[in-house]
């Protein structure tokens, strides 16, 4: 009797979470405003992705920063939140679907900041504090979290395959399906699934058989796989397509975007560089000047 009991509240506290999700779901905002200039200069010091877009899709980034911003908070949990950090997170959210230009999260109203890595139990103290990105089920549905140091880490170091905060919107782009499982159903036409799901199973045997430049974590299960090999393929897809040119063409195909011909890898901005923004000036005259950090 008691188990039934249970099972009824935990009915109705889901049923309340999707009416709530639902209600937010269709207050959805646009943006009216201009777009604010120290939120370009952030995006142009620290966001690669962004640098490297033609000037019409640059004005299209900077729309789908501002309108996920205006359609999910961002809470610091014992930190503050900066500009940088919003922006960052927006940016986080907008590049692995910047090849869909009406997608929306639907499925997420809050990210939670946290000033540090936590542990399963969302504790900044104690032991097992290794987790620096979660994306929220049960009571924690619609949420994410992320810690602000790995946030940042994931723009300053341009010179790995690792983003904490595009690993986690991946993994909500999958769980859309109702599961993390590596095969996202509303991006993965349907013929491709089985050939897909034999490549990550085929590259997962590589990473534990120590042939495979993959981050271990890959290996780990199917989801987190697909999770890291979209930072990989969004952070150094040259290399992924030289290395692995298989599973570049499923990304590229997944996330409808050819990361190749962006050329992420062709040059850093030096001091005296034009800035990208545009300005005529010097990039540490401009927005090099600026540190947000």
């Amino acid at each position: 009797m008691i188990q039934i009991l249970m099972l009824i509240v935990i009915a109705i506290i889901v049923m309340y979470l999707i009416r709530r999700n639902f209600k937010r779901k269709s207050k959805w905002h646009k943006p009216t405003e201009a777009f604010p200039t120290a939120w370009r200069s952030i995006l142009t010091q620290y966001v690669s992705f962004y640098n490297h877009l033609s000037e019409e899709e640059k004005v299209r980034f900077e729309y789908k920063v501002q309108e996920f911003l205006l359609n999910c908070r961002i809470t610091g949990i014992k930190t503050e939140v900066e500009t940088i950090d919003r922006v960052l997170v927006a940016s986080s959210a907008v590049i692995p679907i910047f090849g869909f230009k009406s997608w929306r999260y639907l499925n997420l109203h809050e990210v939670l900041l946290y000033p540090a890595t936590f542990n399963q139990n969302f504790d900044l103290t104690g032991s097992s504090r290794y987790i620096a990105g979660m994306v929220g089920s049960g009571y924690m549905e619609g949420k994410m979290i992320l810690s602000k140091p790995a946030l940042r880490h994931g723009f300053k170091n341009e010179f790995n395959n690792s983003n904490t905060a595009i690993h986690e919107f991946v993994h909500l782009i999958d769980k859309l399906d109702g599961s993390v499982d590596g095969v996202p159903m509303h991006l993965l036409e349907k013929q491709y699934a089985i050939p897909w799901m034999d490549l990550m199973s085929k590259k997962i045997a590589e990473i534990y058989e120590n042939r495979s430049d993959i981050n271990p974590y890959g290996g780990k299960n199917s989801g987190e796989f697909f999770a890291v090999t979209s930072e990989y393929f969004f952070k150094n897809p040259e290399l992924l397509a030289e290395n692995h040119p298989q599973l570049y063409g499923f990304l590229e195909q997944i996330f409808n975007q050819d990361m190749v011909s962006r050329s992420l890898n062709s040059g850093i901005i030096e001091d005296k560089d034009p800035c990208p923004c545009g300005s005529g000036k010097e990039f540490k005259d401009c927005c090099g000047e600026e540190q947000y950090y």
